[in-house]
């Protein structure tokens, strides 16, 4: 199965639809599965007053609220029509993840988007995360700033919302407790959730990746683990995928030095295509887990290895000894871990100098 690879639009098309297009654009010709874009309304998601994140104050004006930063970079529901409509005549998937519960029935019931993305702001959202999972649609669920215990929670909302068409009156979390550690929330859990490991941070500093984290959260829930890359660069992805990494998510955009929240930890079209290039060159080289000689291996095999030979002419009845016997390319002979076993016998014929030694 192929590393599904999605680029990251966002909110970098800064509110304008022209961009937005030109982003779809983009993620076509990088040979990306999938474009993904964002879908919020600013009033429902953040208080008008609420300052901002410190990268987002470090890429766009500090006079600037988080609320009004946001609202600048909504994008019409209008045009999320017209993108799906685009990307579907692409043939790419068109991905968006929503921020608020009427953003998520839009793409859910109008779009009806087959795969929702829960991000990493979201996933102690219980209410919204729930609402995701009663849709029944695939997931991907993001981890920045989450412990174990944040995901093995988030994944009982999940498998909760999955078991069960109309949720309880009250709910409490010994019912997302008991929803996922049922058979039934283990299994569907398994068929339609991947985690995506993620630093939440823009760029994401190097030493603050923990790449390793991925091995951790496979094998607590032994679910699908992708990666999604904050990071400067397109080298973290490559390694996500050498790792086990089945979905890898890049931001990418037009130009880094735009104004904007997402810009700067971007790659530009060049790198969101030589990183997809190295993707597939990697998951080509993974193989499976059982190692043996590769067909290749095998043509090269006689001419490489090495076999037990006669080092001098040996007749019938000599006794094979370090003087007349040596280990010698090509390997057509015993094995030169026979040498032990042979040494010390006797002939049991003729041999010439440089004949292989053979099993009577």
């Amino acid at each position: 199965m192929s590393v599904y690879v999605i680029a990251e639009a966002g909110v970098n098309h800064n509110g304008s639809e022209e961009l937005a297009f030109q982003l779809v654009d983009i993620a076509v010709n990088s040979g990306a599965d999938a474009v993904k874009f964002q879908t919020f309304r600013a009033n429902k998601i953040v208080n008008k007053h609420a300052s901002k994140a410190n990268y987002q104050l470090a890429s766009t004006d500090i006079n600037e609220s988080q609320y009004e930063m946001l609202k600048r970079l909504e994008l019409g529901y209008d045009s999320h029509r017209k993108l799906k409509d685009y990307c579907d005549s692409k043939g790419i998937d068109f991905l968006s993840t929503a921020f608020d519960e009427d953003s998520l029935n839009f793409l859910h019931k109008e779009l009806k988007l087959k795969t929702l993305k829960i991000p990493s702001g979201e996933i102690t959202n219980a209410p919204l995360v729930l609402s995701h999972a009663l849709t029944k649609s695939n997931l991907i669920v993001s981890t920045g700033m989450a412990t174990i215990q944040d995901i093995k929670n988030v994944l009982g909302v999940i498998a909760y919302g999955y078991i069960h068409s109309i949720p309880a009156r009250h709910l409490s979390q010994e019912s997302f407790k008991e929803a996922f550690l049922s058979e039934e929330g283990q299994n569907i859990l398994k068929q339609k959730v991947t985690i995506l490991h993620c630093t939440s941070e823009y760029p994401a500093p190097l030493e603050q990746v923990n790449l390793k984290a991925m091995n951790s959260i496979n094998k607590e829930f032994n679910l699908p683990i992708g990666y999604s890359d904050h990071t400067e660069g397109i080298n973290i992805s490559i390694a996500a995928v050498a790792m086990g990494a089945t979905i890898i998510e890049k931001h990418f955009t037009l130009d880094k030095s735009m104004s904007g929240p997402d810009h700067i930890s971007s790659s530009d079209p060049v790198e969101l295509t030589n990183m997809i290039s190295a993707i597939r060159e990697v998951e080509r080289s993974l193989g499976s887990r059982v190692k043996e000689p590769s067909s290749s291996e095998i043509l090269n095999l006689e001419a490489i290895r090495k076999s037990l030979v006669a080092e001098t002419a040996i007749k019938k009845g000599d006794i094979f000894s370090d003087k007349n016997m040596s280990i010698k390319r090509p390997a057509k002979g015993l094995s030169p871990f026979r040498y032990w076993d042979i040494i010390g016998k006797k002939a049991y014929r003729d041999f010439e100098e440089g004949d292989s030694i053979e099993e009577q």
